[in-house]
């Protein structure tokens, strides 16, 4: 019988997890649930909706441990089960897409991001602002580091309309950070 104390480290956690051992699994879960609910947000908006599909993933991670081989941080393993289920969630959304023609993309180029000096939690609260599709494709090719050949295939979209939803992202994101500059010099001013 395991005892789940401070000192109980997480290989000891995943082989527990193997034998199907609620505790065990209980401990990986609070151990990651506040990060992976991070990454979850990302791309789901709705705190709620975000905690599901969390849960999902970690059912998903519990009844997959066997697939997990110990060769890259566990931590990595579950991050990527976490990214895709959020992504299924958006497929299953679909109408949160917005579908856009890379021809009608809007970048400003001369947009210089040092120039807005946000913290990073207004940041991340703009970011979670954007529109799904939006917010999907950014956190995929930004943060996760996919192509739009890569995303157009785990969103089911074309690789334009990936390449058009980051333009309009970026854009978008400029104009929220612009106007959130001005406001913070307003306020010191």
């Amino acid at each position: 019988m395991l005892t789940l104390t401070k000192s109980v480290n997480e290989n000891d956690l995943i082989e527990g997890c193997r034998r199907n051992d609620r505790r065990c699994q209980k401990g990986l879960y609070e151990k990651y649930a506040p990060v992976m609910l991070g990454v979850c947000m990302r791309y789901v908006s709705d705190r709620a909706e975000a905690e599901t599909v969390m849960l999902k993933a970690f059912m998903k991670a519990f009844e997959r441990i066997d697939s997990f081989e110990g060769r890259g941080a566990f931590g990595g393993w579950l991050r990527r089960i976490m990214v895709n289920e959020s992504l299924n969630y958006l497929r299953q959304n679909k109408s949160l897409f917005l579908e856009t023609d890379i021809d009608l993309a809007e970048f400003d180029e001369t947009f210089g991001y040092e120039e807005c000096k946000a913290e990073a939690d207004d940041l991340l609260r703009i970011i979670n602002e954007l529109p799904s599709g939006y917010k999907a494709v950014f956190n995929l090719y930004a943060i996760e580091g996919y192509s739009h050949d890569e995303i157009g295939e785990k969103l089911g979209i074309s690789t334009g309309t990936s390449k058009s939803q980051l333009s309009r992202a970026r854009a978008l994101l400029k104009k929220k950070l612009m106007a959130l500059d001005y406001a913070v010099k307003q306020v010191r001013s």
